[in-house]
């Protein structure tokens, strides 16, 4: 026995005990103790599972390996190309000068903080949130939730922020406008914000324009003209010189090219003298007459009209080369006295009155075409019932037309 026991060292097996030595041997006794060798069998049994697994995944492993070495893109869809688009797609430039697109998402006191999808965000200051003054971001219309296009301007070193931009935009645009205004040949209006010994200057289309004393069609004062309106054309522009000189007097003369004899135009009183009132017509200044505002004799032109007063007023000459223009309420009135006694029915039936007015003014030319006939037959032409100067028709003498029986114009005034 001990030699059996011997070839099996290395293998536990319980121990025997001394009380199962004592007792006889019966063949119907069950059996209480396990089978010496089943551990060992379930142990075998183990290791060959394990083993199987382990070849099974060094099989997967070198199979993947071998596909990842020769080749490594079999059945995938995204391509060596997608990969470089996708990297270009997101790759970030953030030199100086380059426009981005970003997405507000906070504002402060002194700018804005903007998303532009780079590796951190941007500052937008206060100062280059509009290429006008602002005390807050937010008059720009810059809030949380904004997506615009900026320009970078510079970078911030303490954080790698970048600076950003949205007035050298604006700049550019206005300059675009400018020149485009200044092709149109149009006239704009600016405000007139400071000046110095050689003129004014303005603001138009967000730019600060020169406008020199002798381009002004007035002879007011700078102070005078601080904070006002004037209109203006375009005379250089300039963006690379940063130049943008304007007139008024081009301005002025454009405008006074459309005014016609008895047309009907609003005005305002500026300032009033003994002699008559200065009236502004569209920027033009014209002046009424004491003896041009009613049939009515007016000792005190103050009783009739103040500064600051809207009325309507008909053109009554226009002298272009020295830039002087008459008015006339007087020709407006229905019956004499009405500005004095009802100034507004004067102004309701303005344009009414001046179509009278331009009639008289076609009659008497028309007349005085006539007279010239008369005396000049041999013209071969004669004068319609409309006043059209025509060829000499058969049916007339040839010795001209009969004015006998031509009326006299009726002139309503009484000068």
């Amino acid at each position: 026995m001990a030699s059996l026991a011997q070839q099996f060292t290395g293998l536990r097996c319980p121990p025997l005990s001394s009380s199962h030595l004592s007792k006889p041997f019966s063949p119907k006794q069950p059996q209480t103790h396990k089978p010496t060798l089943l551990p060992i069998v379930s142990a075998v049994a183990i290791s060959n599972a394990q083993t199987k697994e382990r070849l099974k995944l060094k099989e997967l492993f070198e199979d993947a390996y071998e596909r990842c070495r020769t080749a490594p893109m079999e059945g995938l869809s995204f391509s060596v190309d997608d990969f470089h688009s996708a990297i270009e797609k997101y790759d970030f430039n953030s030199e100086i000068g380059t426009k981005v697109k970003g997405t507000v998402f906070c504002t402060d006191n002194n700018g804005a903080l903007v998303d532009i999808t780079a590796k951190s965000s941007a500052y937008l200051p206060l100062q280059e949130a509009s290429i006008h003054r602002l005390k807050h971001v937010e008059e720009a219309g810059i809030v949380p939730g904004l997506k615009e296009e900026f320009v970078i301007i510079g970078e911030n070193e303490a954080d790698d922020s970048l600076i950003l931009s949205l007035k050298n935009i604006q700049y550019d645009l206005a300059w675009e406008r400018c020149r485009q205004l200044q092709a149109e040949d149009v006239v704009v209006k600016g405000k007139v914000v400071g000046a110095n010994k050689g003129g004014v200057v303005a603001l138009v289309e967000g730019l600060r324009g020169f406008v020199p004393f002798s381009q002004i069609s007035t002879k007011s004062t700078a102070e005078e003209l601080l904070d006002k309106e004037l209109p203006l054309k375009f005379v250089e522009v300039d963006e690379e010189q940063s130049r943008l000189v304007l007139s008024n007097r081009k301005a002025m003369a454009d405008s006074q090219a459309q005014l016609g004899i008895g047309s009907v135009v609003l005005g305002t009183v500026q300032s009033l003298k003994p002699y008559g009132a200065f009236i502004d017509i569209g920027g033009i200044n014209g002046l009424l007459h004491v003896s041009q505002i009613s049939h009515d004799r007016v000792s005190d032109i103050a009783t009739v009209l103040q500064p600051g007063d809207t009325l309507k007023v008909m053109i009554l000459s226009h002298d272009r080369e020295r830039g002087r223009v008459s008015l006339s309420t007087k020709k407006l009135e229905p019956t004499p006295g009405d500005m004095i006694r009802n100034p507004k029915l004067v102004f309701e039936k303005a344009e009414e009155m001046a179509q009278t007015f331009r009639q008289r003014i076609a009659q008497a030319e028309a007349m005085a075409r006539a007279d010239m006939l008369r005396f000049q037959p041999e013209s071969g032409l004669t004068l319609s019932s409309d006043g059209i100067l025509g060829p000499l028709t058969s049916d007339l003498p040839a010795e001209g037309l009969d004015l006998s029986d031509v009326p006299a114009a009726e002139d309503g005034e009484s000068e």
